[in-house]
């Protein structure tokens, strides 16, 4: 008995130490417990905020409470006390803090600040009482976040509703007014209110049933996002909706680019459902707001991790959840119209190690071993598969195990393939290749890849396309191999950072 408790031990000890090991180096997570989706992304006195969907009391979902980091370069990010915990309401129930925005309310339209105070922030988020009610409620800080006070007259928006989530609010210079875009999820709805003073809500328009409606509609934004190439302040109006994945039951977000004159919104026509990542694990993203000027583009972070098993992944008993590396946005004309745009931040790329040039014009005929090992890197190849049928770049490698990244010229279909990639059998559900059309360039494919331990982020033809997807390597060699399917290939280049 003894030599089998000590056995059970020396497993737990195992595993205890190999989910230590998925921790990401440059994702943020908090130091323990659950997170999910990003709230209140707002940018105040050279401070970064997150503010997420936290559960204080475990590492699974319950309790939700908005925790708090903040950061001075969008990299490096400090874990700060819980900003908005649940609380008990005098009927013996307990509201949860649900998802949400913040803003910087420097006309403080609130009423809520000093006056001449320009830096009060003001959260609008979700007010939820389990089985009851969710409405939308407020609170404010005069300390950059650190504490707030609950607005006393809330809720502020409530339609008697079971299902009525995720605000996210901005500022419209050319009413002198805030509009919240805000979802009744079973409806697949969006509707958009105006309020002069962030408390009083007045219903504008609705826009809705159309797109993916495989999964319920959660987290909208409305965005003004700069084109490329067309001169100087041209931009279009972005909708941004969590929902289904173009693979039934999983999760993925979805956009709509089109105008709103200040009451409406008006999509283009669209010939397919576009979406914003097409990894599994990427959801309920956000863009800052109040961004300083020298940001020319709309900043988002997203939640790693999909409905389907976000619980269970196995990130042992300490932390679960984390969010992508922030993403600039930007919109190109393309032949099938307006197209969303994902680069990860510049700042990014400046605590990265010096660029190390690995490769340059070289062909490769068969498996090349890429010189270089490690588990935490920003990779970026430009690649032409010539008369190859297509290529695989093998990445976390060690011997058969590996996440595999592959492109088929005769489909156009750029593949992530985590089946073999380690620890796949905790969820039936979680084993599976991911596959978006990406037709080259010029001959050519450009690809950047970070990888974070656990964590793969794949931008296509400059963030065209972007997959995100967990994966649980057990072996540590971490390699990097690349192979050509039928004849040589040619890589101009491969350099890869580390952090």
């Amino acid at each position: 008995m003894k030599q089998l408790v000590a056995s059970f031990c020396l497993l737990m000890a195992f595993f205890s130490g190999l989910a230590q090991d998925f921790r990401p180096t440059f994702h943020y997570t908090p130091p323990k417990n659950w997170v999910n989706d990003p709230n209140g992304l707002v940018y105040l006195d050279g401070e970064y905020h997150l503010f997420y969907q936290y559960n204080p009391f475990g590492n699974k979902w319950g309790h939700m409470s908005w925790g708090h980091a903040v950061s001075k370069d969008l990299v490096t990010w400090e874990t700060l006390p819980v900003a908005l915990p649940e609380y008990p309401n005098t009927d013996g129930t307990t509201t949860m803090v649900f998802s949400g925005c913040a803003v910087v309310d420097s006309l403080n339209t609130s009423g809520f600040f000093e006056e001449g105070f320009h830096k009060g922030l003001v959260a609008i988020y979700t007010s939820h009482i389990e089985g009851k009610a969710q409405h939308q409620s407020i609170a404010y800080s005069s300390d950059k976040g650190r504490t707030w006070q609950l607005y006393e007259k809330n809720p502020v928006l409530d339609l008697g509703m079971k299902d009525f989530r995720d605000p996210n609010v901005i500022w419209y210079p050319e009413h002198n007014a805030w509009i919240m875009t805000v979802v009744k999820p079973l409806e697949y709805t969006v509707q958009f209110y105006e309020s002069k003073d962030l408390k009083t809500w007045a219903l504008l328009s609705e826009f809705g049933k159309q797109g993916d409606m495989t999964k319920i509609w959660e987290c909208p934004s409305l965005i003004k996002i700069p084109v490329e190439g067309k001169g100087k302040n041209q931009s279009k109006w972005v909708l941004m909706i969590s929902s289904g994945h173009r693979q039934k039951g999983y999760l993925a977000m979805q956009y709509f680019v089109g105008d709103f004159d200040g009451k409406q919104f008006t999509p283009q026509k669209q010939e397919e459902i576009l979406y914003v990542d097409e990894g599994k694990d990427f959801y309920a993203g956000i863009p800052f707001s109040n961004l300083p000027p020298k940001h020319k583009k709309p900043i988002m972070i997203g939640w790693i991790n999909d409905w389907e098993y976000a619980n269970d992944i196995p990130t042992g008993d300490t932390w679960r959840g984390a969010f992508s590396v922030p993403r600039e946005m930007s919109l190109r004309m393309t032949p099938n119209g307006y197209r969303l745009f994902q680069r990860p931040v510049p700042m990014f790329q400046k605590v990265m190690s010096k660029k190390a040039l690995v490769a340059k014009n070289a062909a490769i005929s068969g498996v090349w071993k890429v010189p270089f090992q490690g588990d935490s890197y920003d990779l970026l190849l430009v690649i032409q598969p010539q008369k190859a049928e297509g290529f695989t770049l093998r990445l976390l490698q060690s011997g058969e195990e590996a996440t595999v990244l592959r492109y088929d010229v005769a489909t156009q279909e750029l593949s992530l393939d985590r089946t073999k990639s380690g620890l796949t059998d905790f969820h039936r559900r979680f084993s599976g290749i991911d596959r978006v059309k990406v037709p080259l360039r010029k001959g050519k494919l450009y690809v950047r890849v970070l990888v974070d331990k656990s964590i793969v982020e794949v931008f296509a033809q400059g963030g065209e396309k972007v997959m995100t997807n967990w994966v649980f390597p057990t072996k540590n060699a971490g390699e990097i191999s690349i192979a050509s399917e039928g004849s040589s290939i040619k890589v101009n280049s491969l350099s890869i950072k580390t952090f």
